[in-house]
């Protein structure tokens, strides 16, 4: 079942409706998919650059600490031993990447699932275009206010749209190119905006 909803006017007006892709926000999101590909996307940030030295790399120990016989105490060939304070790390973290590879098709469902979500709970706003005199982040914050739109949003907007330049400093608001569109950064925001020209299947 396709759904219909309101273009929204910068001022909060009405200025005519449109379907929204049945392919893209019209499925039953799968959560697993959502899961998995969540987890994956944030695997990938991690650094993994977390090191630590074994017995071969920690400095001193190169002589034998005392005899091998007589003395009535284990033997030991270095001070620098696992045992020892100061001595290497036996199957410590070694630096790694932590990337997980994802299907394309299985990273396009979660995408559409995300998308899916937020339509279903009516959290997806379409905007004709912004149209500010300059950029001002006053008046972007104004214009969120009379969308309605509380909470943090997250706005999909053309790299050659200056209205980037009015919004990028509003904390509660992250800035996102079409093609930068993911799963995550849709289920971290209460808000998904539009505009007509970057609305996923185009509007009709």
């Amino acid at each position: 079942m396709s759904t219909t909803i309101d273009i929204r006017t910068q001022d909060g007006g009405k200025a005519g409706t449109v379907t929204l892709e049945e392919s893209l926000f019209g499925i039953e999101p799968n959560t697993s998919v959502l899961h998995q590909v969540v987890n994956a996307q944030l695997a990938a940030r991690r650094r993994g650059t977390h090191s630590t030295k074994t017995r071969a790399e920690v400095r001193g120990g190169g002589a034998k600490p005392w005899a091998q016989k007589g003395t009535g105490r284990a033997r030991q060939g270095s001070i620098r031993s696992p045992q020892f304070t100061g001595g290497g790390i036996v199957h410590g973290p070694r630096p790694r990447s932590y990337r997980q590879k994802v299907n394309k098709k299985v990273g396009r469902l979660a995408l559409v699932s995300a998308l899916s979500d937020r339509a279903r709970s009516g959290r997806v706003v379409v905007v004709d275009s912004w149209n500010f005199s300059e950029p001002r982040t006053r008046d972007a914050a104004a214009a969120l206010d009379k969308l309605g739109l509380d909470g943090k949003v997250l706005l999909v907007i053309d790299r050659e749209d200056m209205a980037g330049f009015s919004f990028r400093n509003l904390a509660r608001v992250q800035l996102v190119e079409p093609a930068e569109l993911n799963p995550y950064d849709i289920l971290c925001n209460d808000w998904l905006v539009f505009t007509t020209a970057t609305l996923p299947g185009g509007a009709r």
